[in-house]
């Protein structure tokens, strides 16, 4: 085993003589600027059961250029007295620059505190110069490649934990449950996170019923995914519900949704497509009102048709200048609307191609025999199965079956 580095002194070579007992699959890197310990370091290896090459660098700042070169894991044997840098600083410099190296210590006979404050500073292991072997030093190195490893999946296991335990306070945010007064109307609601890690993004919808007997419904995306876009849905929905509550016209909603995006937007290039629903009791039709959103499926006994009223543009896109006017849709008794976000038709279904709104309607059609609940599943296991062998769906998915009726007619 060698010694070689960038630039470094070279302190000799032997290969073993017979194979290893332990193949380390890592680097090995010392820094030390001591000619004579980086030659003893040297042997030890040589002599132990360790094959894995070593490289020395005599000063800190080397040292730092070989990590951020490395692309193998490493161990580190590091000297606190160097020519550039003292004492448990060499620790924290070297952890800054590669956080997932392994370091082990080297120290003076009489320095084992200074060791043990090293081990405390995020050094995985010490070791005293004078009293090194091949064994020891063998087995520090291995232990210490291992301890990191454990640490990293300590450190990732608490990272999805803490990601499971935000997704479920944006769930409560995102996906409420409907609050209806009465059970003549039938909302039916499924949610299915984009393959991105299952992190929830800014798809949201919501249902609401006012005193006087009319649902209201809401289904947006706000662009993008991650945290900050899973909050502004949370936030627009928030604030839907409470323009809802106060008695907010429908064009109003919508105005005072694009002004708060506006506002909690992290960037301005951000913009949210939304449809909202009105549905009056005792009426045959509902009022649709779209801003930059997808049409909306009409389920009449087994048929399913494709519906895209007169809408505006998406909110944000250019504040303050967009319409939206409010259409009347003709609502048979029995019928249902199907609401969903476009994660539900943009996955791929071949090697170039997507599912597409006629793909989805054609699906649609297909299982337009069944329940809501049990129709919602088809629209979103058809989805799922058909971007499977292409990496799954790429978005987030909501879809919200609603309309007038009962368990036994729903459709």
């Amino acid at each position: 085993m060698g010694i070689s580095g960038i630039p470094s002194q070279q302190v000799g070579a032997s290969q073993p003589a017979e194979p290893p007992l332990w193949n380390l699959d890592a680097a090995i890197l010392l820094v030390e600027d001591d000619a004579g310990d980086a030659l003893l370091v040297e042997e030890m290896l040589t002599d132990s059961e360790l094959d894995s090459a070593l490289t020395w660098c005599k000063t800190l700042a080397e040292a730092r250029a070989f990590l951020a070169a490395s692309t193998a894991p490493v161990c580190v044997l590091l000297d606190l007295h160097l020519p550039d840098v003292h004492g448990l600083d060499a620790v924290r410099q070297i952890l800054a620059s590669d956080s997932d190296a392994a370091i082990v210590v080297l120290t003076g006979l009489e320095e084992s505190g200074t060791g043990l404050r090293a081990v405390a500073g995020g050094a995985q292991d010490y070791l005293v110069k004078g009293r090194l072997d091949p064994e020891v030093l063998a087995r520090a190195i291995r232990y210490a490649l291992q301890r990191k490893e454990v640490e990293r999946a300590a450190a990732a296991l608490r990272a999805n934990q803490l990601i499971a335990q935000e997704n479920a306070r944006l769930e409560r945010g995102l996906l409420p449950v409907p609050l209806l007064r009465d059970d003549r109307f039938r909302a039916r609601a499924r949610y299915e996170p984009g393959r991105v890690h299952g992190l929830l993004s800014g798809d949201f919808y919501d249902v609401v019923q006012t005193a006087d007997g009319t649902v209201h419904a809401v289904i947006g995306d706000v662009s993008g995914h991650g945290a900050a876009e899973a909050a502004l849905g949370v936030c627009l929905r928030v604030a839907w519900r409470t323009a809802v509550l106060c008695g907010t016209s429908h064009p109003e909603q919508i105005a005072l949704l694009e002004e708060i995006l506006v506002a909690e937007r992290s960037d301005s290039h951000v913009f949210a497509t939304v449809t909202s629903l009105a549905f009056p009791p005792g009426q045959q039709h509902v009022q649709v009102l779209r801003a930059g959103h997808p049409g909306l499926l009409l389920r009449q006994g087994t048929d399913v048709s494709w519906v895209e009223p007169r809408g505006g543009m998406a909110l944000g896109l250019l504040p303050g200048v967009g319409s939206w006017p409010t259409v009347d849709v003709p609502l048979p008794p029995g019928a249902a609307l199907v609401l969903f976000t476009d994660g539900l038709f943009e996955g791929r279904d071949g090697p170039d191609s997507r599912l597409g709104e006629e793909g989805l309607l054609a699906m649609a059609r297909a299982n337009g025999h069944l329940p809501a609940r049990a129709f919602v599943d088809a629209l979103v296991a058809g989805a799922s199965e058909g971007a499977a062998p292409y990496g799954g769906l790429a978005d987030d998915v909501a879809v919200l079956h609603l309309g007038w009726g009962s368990d036994d007619d729903e459709h």
